[in-house]
Parts: C-alpha cells; structure tokens; sequence
C-alpha cells in the first residue's frame, strides 16, 4: 500500500479550538509539600501554560481546595492571567466530583481536556481518570504538575498514561498551539510569552531578536 502524505496536522495535535484547560489547586499549601519540582519551576510553568492559553483564547477552568480554610490562594502567576474569572472552590479532591466544576465543562463542551496541577497523584489522576471512563481526551502537563516525592508524581504519570492519557510539558503547549510562525496574530504574544517564561529558549528568543533582528520563521 503506497501512502499519500497531506500537509495537515495530525488529530492528536492540540489546538486553541480543540480542547479545554483546567488548572487545579495551584495553592500555596499543596505547593509546600511538593517536591518532585522545584516551587520556582513550577510557578513559571504554571505561568507559562496560563498565559498560553489566555493569549489562544483557550476555555479555561480555575479550580481550587478548601481555599479560604486550608490551602491558601490559587498562584498569581495563574489568576493574574484570568483577571476577575470565578475560581471554583470545592471540597473533592477529585475536581471531577464536584458539581460545579462539571458544569463548566459541559457548558463549555469540549471533547479533549488538558489537566495540570497539584498533586499528580491526587487531583490529577482523579479527574483524569474519570473523564477518561466517560469518554473525554485527556491530556497533561507533567512539568506543571507535582507531587510530595519525585516517586509519587513518576507513578502517577505511568498510571495516567496507561488509562490512555497523553503527556506533555509547559513549553510544548505553547508552542504546540501557535504551530506556526506565520500565524502572525499571535506570534507576538507567543514570543513575549516564551521570552518571559520560556527558560533558555525564551533566552535564545531574545538574544536573536536583540542581536540580529531574527524572527522564528523568516
């Protein structure tokens, strides 16, 4: 059988149309405890997917633990991109438990949803694997996730990618929703957002820029 190839890109791929984003419990007392990453690492990931997804226009669920009583406030890096957006609060650990926050899902009606947060083995895996057995695509991202031991978040994903959910990291995401450097109406904000939490690359960004004039695809 001969192939035909198509410059189109595969169906896996993620798009600022195809899916929906939630963020649970970036709070300060989950983060205490979490360390398979370290807290710096990880706000700036959290920063950079937050980012990526309110330039995109990417439907995005803020969702927190027991925010006023124990777990503290969800990371600014986080709401500081989602100005005056509602955080829904819940008492589950497991975000797909609470009613509120399956609204929002449904009111949105995305098939694929992308999950990162605090911790992996908890309030990752739950929602994970419960919108896996109703049917959803669920993806991840692993560098904006922790957990209490490197053990915990490591088994965690192999658990998560077993059920048949879909590994990526924070820079990736980015990147994977601009896809091309002739989409020319966010490559400025792609850029800047690389440039700022973008770690060497976002270096590398500037120095071309600052340097030569360079730009990502000319």
């Amino acid at each position: 059988m001969t192939l035909t190839a198509t410059a189109t890109p595969g169906k896996s791929l993620i798009s600022p149309t195809n899916h929906a984003l939630v963020l649970i419990d970036f709070q300060s007392q989950m983060a205490f405890a979490t360390k398979s990453i370290d807290a710096t690492i990880l706000r700036n990931n959290a920063a950079l997917i937050s980012r990526g997804a309110k330039s995109f226009g990417v439907p995005t669920i803020l969702t927190t633990v027991a925010e006023k009583s124990f777990s503290g406030p969800m990371f600014s890096e986080v709401t500081d991109a989602f100005p005056g957006q509602k955080l829904l609060d819940r008492t589950s650990m497991n975000t797909w438990e609470d009613a509120a926050v399956i609204e929002e899902v449904n009111r949105i009606a995305k098939p694929r949803i992308v999950f990162a947060g605090l911790w992996t083995s908890v309030c990752i895996v739950g929602p994970v694997a419960s919108a896996i057995d109703q049917g959803f695509e669920a993806y991840f991202i692993a560098d904006a996730c922790g957990d209490i031991s490197p053990e915990a978040h490591e088994r965690a994903v192999q658990r998560m990618i077993q059920l048949g959910a879909v590994p990526m990291t924070s820079l990736q995401y980015l990147l994977e929703l601009q896809r091309d450097w002739a989409r020319g109406e966010t490559y400025d904000s792609t850029t800047g957002i690389a440039k700022q939490w973008g770690g060497a690359y976002g270096l590398g960004v500037t120095y071309a820029k600052t340097m030569f004039g360079a730009s990502e695809g000319h």
